[in-house]
């Protein structure tokens, strides 16, 4: 099969949308598929041409401006390539298949990631969408998705190409007990609860030191919030207890050297580390918001507390980091089960999505009679 994703950026920033599609596409091509990406480029795109991936510079903006351009080069892309399926994983990817022709050969397919979630009119363009997770799925339903074009393909990232093809990292020490999050410093990811929570733990630990020495927080991440957060840490008086690491492109030393993973998040699609953190065998405090509850099997591989509640997540937390017993069962409940967390479980549903809809689109075109479109040098139709 011939396949063509599109995404925004191919960067090694931490970006889950990136990071699954490049997973996926590396998996397809060494499934045999012939694969292309087309993005704005990035540190992604060595791995890429080790999986034989070509890599298509493709400029995706939202600005209206460069709309005509952005199709003229998808129509060439098109032109050279010939796909049988398109799948964009951003909004502008989907924009601009849409806009390079309603007749085609190609199928479309649109995944919904958090970006997509504000604008689900948006992704309606493809023949069939995909949510990243059951909570997702129903947030499109009730936004008036219909049901029969809507798929969900939970997310996952055990084995994932981007990590067991890199080189070895480094490997860290990190000062114990601990709590790591890997997560953008963004709001939605409720870092600044995890200090809270986090600040009631180390006070309650400063009256028991006979049963837990000082505990640290590992928070490895970058984003706009940092600043915010570093200064929140100094307002409560746990700076020196604090680690800002910044952006690691591989997390898998941390995690290896992990006592207690949390994930605050007061809103999370699917995220991927929760995969990494359960293959890394962790013993994991998550909050009961989007696909987070899904990737810990309902709260089986690992504790779920209500968002945006520290004095909640502080209990947790506490109580695993005091009891080793405890700790390492969450720990082995979490590396069960994790054939449903792999990224080749994902690839082999896409499949199964990818000629499905090939199939409708071509018992469609069989009833209408429509014939293939052709376009000319310049990207017209």
């Amino acid at each position: 099969m011939k396949i063509v994703h599109l995404a925004n950026h191919a960067q090694t920033i931490g970006n889950g949308t990136v990071n699954m599609m490049v997973d996926l596409a590396c998996v397809q091509a060494r499934a045999g598929h012939d694969v292309v990406v087309a993005s704005s480029g990035g540190g992604f795109e060595p791995l890429l041409r080790r999986h034989g991936i070509n890599h298509v510079l493709l400029q995706q903006s939202r600005q209206p401006w460069r709309v005509p351009s952005m199709v003229a080069g998808f129509n060439r892309l098109i032109d050279r390539f010939d796909p049988d399926i398109v799948h964009a994983h951003m909004m502008t990817g989907a924009l601009v298949s849409r806009f390079a022709g309603m007749r085609r050969r190609f199928a479309l397919v649109t995944t919904v990631h958090h970006e997509f979630h504000k604008s689900p009119s948006i992704v309606r363009t493809g023949d069939r969408m995909v949510a990243v997770s059951d909570a997702v799925a129903t947030a499109l339903l009730e936004r008036g998705v219909v049901p029969e074009r809507l798929s969900v393909v939970r997310n996952g990232a055990v084995d994932a190409p981007r990590l067991i093809c890199r080189p070895p990292a480094r490997p860290v020490r990190l000062k114990h007990p601990n709590v790591l999050s890997v997560a953008g410093m963004f709001r939605r990811k409720g870092i600044a609860d995890l200090l809270h929570a986090f600040e009631r733990v180390h006070a309650q630990a400063e009256l028991e030191r006979e049963f837990i020495k000082e505990p640290h927080l590992y928070l490895v991440g970058d984003g706009p919030e940092r600043v915010s957060m570093e200064e929140l840490a100094a307002q409560l008086g746990i700076a020196e207890s604090v680690h800002f690491t910044g952006f690691v492109a591989d997390p898998r030393p941390y995690l290896a050297q992990t006592d207690v993973f949390a994930l605050a998040s007061l809103e999370d699609p699917c995220p991927l580390v929760l995969s990494e953190a359960r293959e890394a065998g962790c013993a994991i405090v998550g909050t009961r918001v989007g696909g987070i509850p899904e990737l810990l099997d309902g709260g089986t591989a690992g504790v779920l507390v209500a968002p945006g509640d520290p004095e909640q997540l502080a209990v947790k937390l506490r109580w695993l980091l005091m009891d080793t017993h405890a700790r390492a069962e969450l720990g082995a409940r979490a590396k069960r089960n994790l054939e449903g967390l792999s990224v080749d479980r994902v690839a082999h549903e896409y499949m199964a999505i990818y000629q499905r809809t090939l199939a409708e689109r071509a018992s469609i075109e069989r009833r209408q009679g429509a014939p293939r479109t052709h376009r000319a040098p310049d990207g017209a139709v």
